[in-house]
């Protein structure tokens, strides 16, 4: 079984930086895309940026040159970098990544991390 824990949440004043970081573990051969989603109360869940197995990026417009995705292959973990951080940022984020065990590609999902930025 693949698990994805994501570590890194918490509050922190507009203009501050958080660091996410979410690890995946259990019997992996490969991962491919890895990804950000977050969801903020009322709203539905939307991609804040993503990452593929070479290194090619994807973000949001509203994140875009402020947070930086990354991976580390040889550690199964993928980061999302929040710099200038704003209130409307206040989500509960969530990582995914598809994951390549016994012979399948499986869409996996982490349990999410709350951030809240306070203005």
């Amino acid at each position: 079984q693949v698990r994805l824990v994501e570590s890194g949440g918490g509050l922190v004043q507009a203009g501050g930086s958080l660091r996410l970081s979410c690890a995946a573990s259990g019997y992996i051969f490969s991962i491919d895309d890895m990804g950000w989603y977050r969801q903020a109360p009322g709203k539905q869940r939307e991609l804040v940026a993503a990452i593929t197995s070479d290194g090619s990026t994807n973000y949001a417009d509203s994140v875009k040159g402020r947070f930086t995705i990354s991976r580390d292959n040889a550690k199964n973990t993928v980061y999302l970098q929040m710099n200038s951080l704003k209130p409307e940022d206040t989500a509960v984020y969530y990582c995914n990544a598809d994951v390549v065990s016994d012979y399948r590609k499986r869409h996996y999902w982490g349990q999410g991390t709350q951030v809240t930025v306070s203005s």
